[in-house]
């Protein structure tokens, strides 16, 4: 059995392995973790993750004071971002191993094209995912109102940004009125997403008080406006209900929420100048709608007084000339009226005279015929008459002056007198 060696001799012998190794310094790529500044220096966690995402490979690292803010200054201009946790890095490392500490890799320089790689990388997929969702164009497919006036503000009170948007907006030099309402939120750091999306769940419970959303924020470094490059918040916006009008940092920079509003403006004074050109743009069409209203009444007005100046002109003549005509045709049916009466009067008494031997003829023709009517019922009388039938044969009885027509109505005693042609014989019934 070798003899045993002591903890540090031990840890000696492995710091002198390592001073020895070929991977004293190289390039590492790894993802950041746990990463934290005390006194100036940063503290991290250098991780590998495989395709499930669980690690396989930790180190601690340290980035020294003496180094790190020159690190850190050219990482945020490269990328825009400073160097935080979950950023894939490629860093130069060298290992340092001391008898007390313990195994660390010092950080001594950065490659901060290959997180700019990642970053864009991970912009690409969110506009993919986006795409592929068939969201991305949904917001700016809604159609603006007239004069968007009721506006919803996504910002944090105190920003710079959100008082440039008020001063332009409410001191506009068309005296527009416009309504606003703040919805507070942060707008930096990590609670930049939550601290939006629910900013727009208030808004959108109320969505029939407002014409359109804006979410302003004022200039700042790169690095600040990155946390807005996230899915969640692009998808809340590109299915907001209303038009959102994105005016997030400067020029240069485009967010992905910038992507999916219905307009990005490059400032907060842009959006609002944007607004106060809408509202400019309606007050201009009816200022012109109302010079055509006075245009065209002038016109009218212009136009009826030509007609009464025309007919102001032709009643006098007209009513001369009415009258003239109308002399005449009364002198005409003075004239006329003697010569239509002698006409109609002999006329008439053409037809007086007609209708006379009508009537002449026809009641001639009527006493004829009741003529001929009353020797026919003459002659029906001389027929009929009692002598006549008893000269037929007839004889005619009668009791107490009364024809008798029944033989119940002669009693025993009663005297008969029956009536011939030629007398009369007087009979008294037995039986």
């Amino acid at each position: 059995m070798n003899e045993p060696l002591s903890l540090i001799e031990y840890n000696s012998r492995i710091k002198r392995l390592l001073y020895d190794s070929s991977v004293q310094e190289c390039w590492v790529t790894a993802e950041t973790s746990d990463l934290r500044v005390s006194r100036g220096h940063c503290y991290l966690e250098l991780i590998q993750k495989n395709e499930q995402g669980a690690t396989v490979a930790r180190l601690g690292a340290v980035i020294w004071a003496s180094t790190f803010a020159q690190l850190n200054a050219y990482f945020a201009n490269t990328t825009g971002k400073q160097l935080a946790s979950a950023m894939k890095v490629m860093v130069k490392v060298s290992t340092n191993f001391h008898e007390m500490y313990g195994l660390k890799a010092v950080i001594n320089d950065i490659n901060p094209e290959y997180t700019l790689g990642d970053m864009e990388r991970i912009r690409r997929e969110i506009i993919a995912k986006l795409t592929a969702d068939g969201i991305i164009d949904m917001n700016k497919q809604l159609d603006w109102g007239l004069a968007p006036q009721r506006i919803a503000v996504v910002s944090a009170s105190g920003a710079a940004g959100y008082g440039d948007f008020c001063n332009q907006l409410h001191g506009n030099e068309f005296g527009l009125k416009f309504y606003t309402c703040l919805f507070e939120s942060p707008m930096q750091g990590a609670n930049t997403v939550p601290g939006v999306i629910a900013a727009l769940d208030r808004i959108a419970a109320h969505e029939d008080m407002f014409d359109c959303v804006v979410i302003i924020r004022g200039g700042g470094s790169t690095s600040d406006l990155n946390s807005f490059d996230n899915y969640d918040l692009a998808a809340n916006i590109a299915q907001f209900p209303l038009p959102i009008i994105t005016g997030i940092g400067h020029d240069r920079d485009v967010t992905i929420p910038d992507m999916v509003s219905k307009l990005h403006v490059k400032t907060p004074t842009a959006a609002a100048q944007f607004l106060v050109q809408c509202g400019a743009a309606q007050l201009d069409r009816l200022n012109a709608l109302a010079t055509e209203v006075v245009n065209s009444s002038r016109e009218a007005i212009t136009h009826a007084r030509e007609q009464l100046a025309y007919y102001g002109n032709f009643l006098p003549l007209s009513a001369q000339k009415l009258v003239e005509t109308s002399r005449a045709k009364l002198m005409n049916y003075t004239q006329a009226i003697p010569m239509v009466l002698k006409s109609r009067i002999s006329n008439e008494g053409i037809r007086l005279q007609r209708y006379v031997d009508i009537a002449k003829a026809a009641a001639a023709g009527r006493m004829e015929r009741e003529r001929m009517r009353l020797g026919s019922l003459a002659d029906k009388v001389t027929l009929l008459s009692p002598q006549n039938t008893l000269n037929r044969g007839y004889s005619l009885t009668t009791l107490n002056g009364h024809v008798v027509t029944s033989a119940t109505a002669i009693g025993a005693g009663d005297r008969l007198v029956t009536t011939l042609k030629d007398g009369t014989v007087q009979s008294i019934v037995e039986q």
